[in-house]
């Protein structure tokens, strides 16, 4: 029921249950917030969003307080400014003076606030949150001296992840983000997907950055600098240097890395590529031997890593396939190195991820062969930003480069693998051309496709029912294990970690709203849809360089480059 209320003196819609600070921001009035959250419940915990309501002798929180039909609003008077500034004070008299040194220097909300509040001096002073720098994890960085309790990441981490690495500890001014037992993050359950960096509105969670090492190895002559990208990052990086979205953005990427000093340049969607065949492969003989058990996706590393810790049964179900980010590593320290004679210790191999658990997951022993890591370094999108700024290159000046053979093609299956229900979509079209030796075509499962936690589909091919599910953030599972408990068989699961998908990983650029990753997300079904290679059988680099060198290649062993193990892992609670 729509209602009117006044505002500043004027009058507004308002929808009976919406709180404040929702009616206020869809009638275009900014109200300022360190906690709150679209689609999350409210806390008022960082009291930012006060406004005035006449009658009220208090000033009241506008994101958990519900809209009334009566009430008389100020949201700018001189006593709620007055507020607002001496709380984002208060913050600043406990957080360090470290800005121009911070990871999130020019895009921290709290730096901001201060601007926009127009604090220019340091009025009250007080004593130092202690420095407790967190690097024990492969991918997330904790900085306690700069957290402001926002409970973002708690939130995050507990609602949409369901993992409850993060909670508060001790109180009052003892209160602070921790662990289980307050121990640092290689003892927890923390599964590296970086949600809680993309939410934290300081520095006080970021990605474990390896910039400057890469900066050292590039300029190392003694190596041979070898990079590969997911096929999400070139658009997002041409958006992030503000570049038209008329010009082709791995063209320009390519460009760009030449520029840096990479040697050779890979897609990682060719790992994609390879990965679909596969699985399409072991799902062919699955259905034709008539076999009931159910193949779980091993690419999400954060849905590996929960699965090991978790004690799961699922963890005898899971594909041992590795990720495409490790197939091209494995592809390149031991093919690549071969045909162009170099010991793969004298290459230096760097992936560019939309995700942190990448970070990770190349950290992991069974990633490497005899000591020697197939992938040395992980960079995230944002730090890929960085280094660009870094070596002064200018996007729009730089002319547009190939990728190098073997991976420098791929299929419109490795583009739609970046969304949710993407990977379980292509696998599903090549097993049945597989099945039935005809081309499906590219009519989409819209089924798959969406923003809900739990989606699931069937088609008939050849005779023979496929049945699929895709888990859209681990809230979903619980409807999987539902469904399952109920008597329902799937023959495929698909889980990514990252609500929406890679195209809302750890390492993408915060912050980014629903409607900024459902805009992702159509992009993906575009550029699908553009492209002309529809399936990996049909890859010219999958055809000429994987069927024939690689899975025959005595020399090499196919099972080494596509196989990996997992281990089961005990974690505090």
């Amino acid at each position: 029921m729509m209602f009117s209320i006044t505002v500043n003196g004027r009058k507004m819609p308002a929808d009976k249950g919406e709180t404040i600070l929702s009616a206020l921001n869809r009638n275009g009035i900014k109200i300022p917030t360190l906690c709150g959250m679209k689609d999350f419940t409210p806390t008022g915990a960082c009291r930012l969003c006060v406004v005035e309501v006449e009658g009220r002798e208090r000033l009241i929180t506008a994101c958990s307080h519900p809209v009334e039909e009566w009430m008389v609003i100020h949201t700018h008077s001189p006593r709620v400014l007055k507020a607002r500034k001496t709380i984002i004070e208060l913050l600043l008299a406990r957080h360090p003076d470290e800005c121009l040194y911070c990871v999130s220097n020019l895009n921290c909300e709290l730096q901001k606030l201060a601007e926009e509040l127009n604090i220019l001096e340091r009025r009250i002073r007080g004593r130092k949150t202690r420095i407790r720098l967190d690097q024990s994890g492969h991918s997330v960085v904790r900085e306690l001296s700069k957290c402001i309790l926002c409970s973002r990441c708690v939130r995050v981490c507990e609602e949409i992840i369901t993992v409850n690495t993060l909670d508060f500890v001790n109180r009052g001014q003892k209160t602070h983000v921790g662990t289980s037992l307050d121990r640092d993050f290689n003892f927890t359950s923390c599964i590296n997907c970086g949600q809680c960096i993309i939410v934290c509105p300081t520095g006080a969670l970021h990605e474990k950055q390896n910039i400057a090492e890469v900066q050292e190895y590039l300029s190392n002559k003694a190596y041979q600098k070898v990079v590969q990208y997911s096929p999400a990052v070139p658009s997002i990086i041409a958006q992030m240097l503000g570049i038209k979205p008329s010009r082709d953005p791995e063209s320009m990427l390519n460009g760009i890395l030449r520029k840096m000093g990479f040697d050779k340049i890979f897609l990682t969607g060719f790992g994609t590529d390879i990965l679909v065949e596969e699985m399409s492969a072991r799902l062919e003989k699955k259905m034709t031997e008539g076999d009931p058990g159910t193949i779980y996706f091993s690419a999400c590393p954060a849905w590996v890593k929960y699965v090991e810790q978790s004690g799961d049964e699922i963890q005898g179900d899971l594909s041992a396939l590795k990720t495409p980010q490790q197939i091209i590593g494995a592809i390149i320290k031991s093919h690549y190195a071969a045909s162009a004679g170099l010991n793969p210790q004298e290459i230096y191999s760097v992936s560019i991820s939309p995700c942190t658990a990448m970070k990770f997951e190349a950290a992991r022993e069974s990633m490497t062969t005899r000591g020697i890591c197939d992938v040395d370094a992980v960079l995230t999108v944002r730090e890929l930003a960085k280094l660009i700024k870094l070596y002064g290159i200018d996007a729009v000046a730089t002319e547009g480069d190939q990728a190098d053979w073997p991976a420098s093609l791929r299929s419109s299956a490795a583009v739609l693998a970046e969304v949710s229900g993407g990977l379980t979509e292509s696998v599903m079209r090549c097993t049945s051309k597989k099945i039935t030796g005809n081309d499906p075509g590219r009519k989409p499962f819209k089924s798959l496709r969406g923003t809900s936690s739990f989606r699931e589909t069937e088609i008939e091919t050849g005779g023979k029912k496929i049945k699929a599910a895709v888990i859209d953030g681990l809230t979903g599972l619980t409807k999987l294990r539902e469904s399952l408990s109920a008597g329902k068989q799937y023959d495929l699961v698909e889980v990514m970690v990252c609500p929406g998908g890679c195209i809302n990983g750890g390492g993408m650029p915060v912050p980014a709203s629903k409607e900024e990753i459902r805009n992702r997300a159509r992009q993906v079904y575009q550029n699908e849809e553009a492209d002309p290679v529809q399936m990996p059988p049909s890859s010219p680099a999958m055809f000429n360089f994987y069927m024939k060198e690689v899975k025959q290649n005595n020399n090499v062993s196919a099972e080494k480059i596509l196989n990996t193990t997992f281990i089961r892992r005990d974690v505090l609670l």
